[in-house]
């Protein structure tokens, strides 16, 4: 049994503390607003963000941030990407560093195109930095449905301790020491998961969608070969299990944003009616600067990029994917 802090009360974060609370560790959820907090413990659910999953009446609901992780093993940050730094540096008096920061949020950061494991490295650096990722939309984790995902650290001791402390009956873990390259995964996934959707809302068939899928998931892993990461990561739960979900599944806010693009809506109106973040929007602007950085090929990438910042068609990912030279299949 752990001593538990989630930093972040949106659906992810709250379904994993349920689920640690769940299974006997000690947990504390952090909300940054105190009337969502006052809401969650009042009904023992958060509903809006994870409706329907009732939470143990020993989760604690905090907004102080020294309570938050006074006396934590590990805390588990579950922030967007946009605003981790910015929250996780107001946290920096509190934080000790024999505690285990957890990184459990995807996304790539705007202005340095760090991986959100690197930007808590940068604010924590005598912390031990980790990372959980894999295919785990929070409606399954919160209603106990089985799910299997990765913790990497680059010490295997702590990996195997997380996966040793966080493993249950309906969440295996599995462990690896490619940190970057798990982050990178979980971030450039969700620019594929737009471009599937951006398929299904214009009409095309399945055929088109899994080859988007399919060429994506050789974009990801070219671009992370060519970052330092490990190939093999990208076609393991990280990778390629994070992709398959985000890409299929009704719960995943990539896909449907892409499907409302795919429908002609703006941009705007998409995450207006997705109502919660969409990490494959930004993500998208620092994939592609990082592959012409690194001069890595990205043309499925190029096209979301082009539809989300540039006003193009949407069938640009027909047009100029479809018209492409004629070559061999790679994957390097």
């Amino acid at each position: 049994m752990k001593n538990i802090s989630v930093i972040g009360s949106g659906s992810w974060g709250t379904a994993l503390a349920y689920m640690f609370d769940k299974y006997g560790h000690n947990v504390t959820l952090w909300s940054w607003k105190e009337e969502e907090a006052a809401s969650i413990i009042a009904h023992r659910e958060n509903v809006e963000f994870l409706p329907g999953v009732k939470l143990g009446e020993n989760l604690k609901v905090v907004t102080d941030r020294a309570k938050a992780v006074e006396g934590a093993d590990i805390i588990v940050t579950a922030i967007p990407s946009k605003y981790l730094r910015l929250n996780m540096e107001a946290f920096v008096p509190y934080i000790k560093e024999d505690q285990i920061l957890l990184n459990v949020s995807k996304g790539i950061e705007d202005e340095t195109f760090f991986t959100l494991s690197e930007v808590l490295e940068d604010i924590f650096p005598k912390n031990t930095v980790a990372v959980l990722s894999g295919p785990s939309h929070a409606e399954d984790v919160g209603n106990s449905m089985p799910t299997a995902c990765i913790v990497a650290a680059k010490s295997e001791e702590c990996a195997q301790m997380l996966q040793h402390e966080l493993t249950n009956e309906n969440f295996r873990l599995y462990t690896v020491t490619d940190v970057k390259g798990v982050g990178l995964g979980g971030a450039l996934k969700n620019i594929i998961a737009i471009a599937a959707g951006i398929c299904d809302g214009i009409g095309f068939g399945d055929n088109i969608k899994a080859a988007v899928m399919t060429r994506g998931m050789a974009e990801m892993a070219r671009l992370g070969k060519a970052m330092g990461c490990h190939t093999e990561t990208f076609f393991g739960l990280s990778g390629m299990g994070d992709l398959i979900v985000t890409c299929i599944s009704e719960h995943s806010r990539n896909h449907k944003a892409g499907v409302l693009l795919g429908q002609g809506k703006t941009l705007q109106e998409a995450l207006d009616e997705v109502h919660m973040v969409v990490e494959g929007v930004s993500a998208s602007t620092a994939a592609y600067n990082l592959a012409q950085k690194y001069n890595v090929k990205m043309p499925i990438t190029e096209a979301v990029y082009k539809v989300l910042f540039d006003n193009a068609d949407v069938r640009i990912l027909e047009k100029d994917l479809m018209k492409r030279e004629v070559k061999a299949e790679e994957f390097k």
